[in-house]
């Protein structure tokens, strides 16, 4: 056991002398076990306390909960947009979109961008809270594999990486996977206003627009690792594309069943 301890010991002590020192000072950004708590107690809940507490109950009445935290991500995703063109974008003053370095000054415009990064962990943080929903509305047949990884895997990659390499090449999957956070809130936060939207024709547009961002990203990261001169480290390009790929079957997988399934034919 103390062997183990030291060991845990070590990699906190690693994590904080190598971590960007500007971080720390950010909510669950100064030692990696806020976050290792908050994803052990999801995963608890999500898959075995939450399904059994609400075994013998009916659904829970939350509608107003639920749009009120979707206008809550609309509005936080909206920002990053805004943010990302603001700092980033309509700046220009980057290599090429292959090569954002990280800004490690003290300038308002670094601190800027180190607190829009910080707000896009923590957004990762809150959608946690889609799978609690569903499990607090019994809609358990969509907590799945492709929807518990994606929020698993996004909030321990983006702590990783903003801990150690706030900012940079990774500002543009935030900006697209922002705005499509917004049409995605937004429809979600529609079809409790008007539940006949569920069935609207333009419902598989959402799908097709997160496998779109899947191309993008991946795109950007072969194209980025081919870059020279730049300073960004090339092993988190390397991190994320299979990732980055692995979500695009799991997207694509689903849009088929979901979207493109032969219709029977009859007898």
């Amino acid at each position: 056991m103390s062997v183990l301890y030291q060991k845990v010991s070590d990699v906190l002590e690693w994590v904080d002398k190598n971590g960007d020192p500007r971080i720390k000072e950010y909510w669950l950004m100064d030692s990696p076990w806020p976050v290792v708590i908050i994803l052990t107690a999801y995963l608890y809940f999500v898959l075995n306390a939450g399904p059994k507490f609400m075994k013998y109950r009916g659904p829970l009445k939350i509608d107003r909960i639920v749009m009120v935290y979707n206008v809550v991500q609309v509005l936080c995703s909206a920002y990053l947009v805004k943010e990302a063109f603001r700092l980033i974008w309509l700046q220009g003053d980057f290599k090429s979109i292959n090569c954002i370095e990280i800004d490690y000054s003290d300038t308002d415009k670094a601190r800027n961008i180190l607190s829009a990064v910080w707000v896009y962990f923590f957004s990762k943080v809150l959608d946690l809270l889609d799978t609690i929903f569903f499990v607090l509305r019994k809609k358990q047949n969509q907590v799945t594999f492709l929807h518990i990884y994606h929020h698993s895997m996004v909030l321990m990659f983006g702590w990783s990486v903003i801990k150690f390499y706030p900012g940079g090449q990774i500002i543009l999957f935030g900006t697209i996977n922002a705005f499509v956070h917004v049409v995605m809130y937004s429809y979600y936060f529609l079809t409790i206003l008007k539940p006949e939207y569920k069935k609207a024709w333009w419902k598989k547009h959402l799908t097709q627009l997160q496998l779109i961002q899947f191309v993008i990203t991946g795109l950007h990261g072969c194209t980025a690792l081919l870059t020279s001169g730049c300073s960004y480290p090339k092993f988190i390009l390397a991190l994320a594309m299979p990732q980055d790929m692995f979500m695009f079957i799991l997207f694509w997988d689903f849009y088929k069943k979901a979207y493109k399934q032969p219709k029977n034919k009859l007898t």
